[in-house]
């Protein structure tokens, strides 16, 4: 859901507290510390650019406007994306990422947040990530275990900090104990691999919105 279309609605609070669990939820991962002064770079990263990473920097850069963060002078967030290849380079978000977004809301109002996200979804061309892009990033998100083994490897010649590649889904609530788990040693990195929706069909751009949703409303709290 946009964050326009979550200001108007309405929502019922429950008087009756939820029983208290036995177990803990495991601690949230930390964020990698801001590089230096100025504003906090985010990418996201996927393979052409134009559904995982491409709807993901639009549905944190629509929660991050909502909230007054995004390019907010002297320390805000900026919040891109790029492809590990160049398949798809100038080319626009695929147009069923587009329609699972407009179906949700996202840059379909007339708020400022929606003509901003409406701007970014038209505006949007794919392209390779650059070694700039590696090298001046504060956090770099890998939709899969392949995007983050390339993202190191290319940090890796370029002399940068590689703790500040994560996996895009270790920021995801509801892949807690998954996280846990790689962290643990206990399961390998591709258990928080988001798949790749263009194979498949709406609903898999759903799913992938569901997931991309929930990261956004997690790093959004995190980055304030």
């Amino acid at each position: 859901m946009s964050s326009s279309d979550a200001s108007t609605e309405t929502t019922t609070e429950t008087t009756s507290a939820s029983p208290a669990s036995s177990t803990a939820a495991p601690a949230p991962p930390s964020l990698p510390r801001r590089r230096g002064s100025g504003r906090y770079r985010v990418i996201m990263v996927c393979t052409g650019n134009i559904c995982r990473s491409a709807m993901a920097e639009i549905v944190l850069n629509d929660r991050l406007v909502a909230a007054g963060l995004h390019m907010r002078e002297p320390d805000g967030v900026v919040v891109t994306s790029a492809g590990v290849s160049d398949e798809e380079r100038g080319n626009p978000i695929d147009s069923r990422a587009r329609r699972v977004l407009a179906e949700a809301g996202y840059g379909t109002g007339a708020d400022d947040v929606s003509r901003a996200t409406d701007i970014a979804i038209t505006s949007h061309a794919a392209h390779r990530i650059t070694d700039a892009e590696i090298a001046e990033a504060d956090l770099l998100l890998a939709m899969t275990d392949s995007h983050w083994n390339i993202l190191q490897r290319r940090a890796a010649g370029l002399g940068a900090e590689p703790s500040r590649i994560r996996m895009y889904r270790e920021f995801d609530p509801a892949a807690a104990p998954q996280t846990e788990a790689v962290a643990a040693g206990r399961a390998s990195r591709g258990v928080l691999n988001v798949p790749d929706p263009w194979y498949g069909t709406m609903a898999d751009f759903a799913d992938t919105l569901e997931v991309v949703e929930r990261v956004s409303d997690e790093l959004a709290a995190r980055l304030d």
